[in-house]
């Protein structure tokens, strides 16, 4: 993944943060929003842009944006990179393809086993029962 043409993609926003701060929370606009336009990209081919929108449907808006903020540290900076490694990390995880699932087989050997035990744990329950005197 090529991050020097997705940082060209990015649009930031710094908004005033909320909580604590005293007086100096209400003059400086420390919390990053970021927002990605994923359906728009030109970073990543069709294929890519099918895999993002369908792994992170539910962070997305309706048109195809990927938004995230970050209001943790009282540094604009530092709220910068944390939310740009967010980024990375969500786009990283859209991207993977989950493996296939190959059915295993399992040997005759293994099923004999499995019926002998069943026959043995059967026999040990039936032993425990009351004796029919009839």
């Amino acid at each position: 993944m090529n991050k020097e043409g997705i940082y060209k993609e990015i649009l930031y926003k710094a908004v005033r943060s909320s909580g604590a701060g005293g007086q100096h929370v209400n003059k400086v606009s420390s919390k990053v929003e970021l927002s990605f336009d994923v359906a728009s990209s030109s970073h990543f081919s069709e294929l890519e842009k099918e895999l993002l929108l369908k792994n992170l449907s539910s962070r997305l808006t309706k048109k195809g944006v990927l938004k995230l903020s970050s209001g943790e540290s009282r540094s604009q900076h530092s709220n910068k990179e944390k939310v740009v490694k967010r980024l990375f990390k969500l786009l990283e995880i859209g991207l993977r393809t989950p493996t296939k699932r190959k059915p295993i087989t399992i040997s005759n050997s293994q099923k004999v086993k499995r019926l002998e035990n069943k026959k043995q744990l059967s026999q040990k329950k039936n032993l425990r029962k009351k004796p029919n005197l009839e």
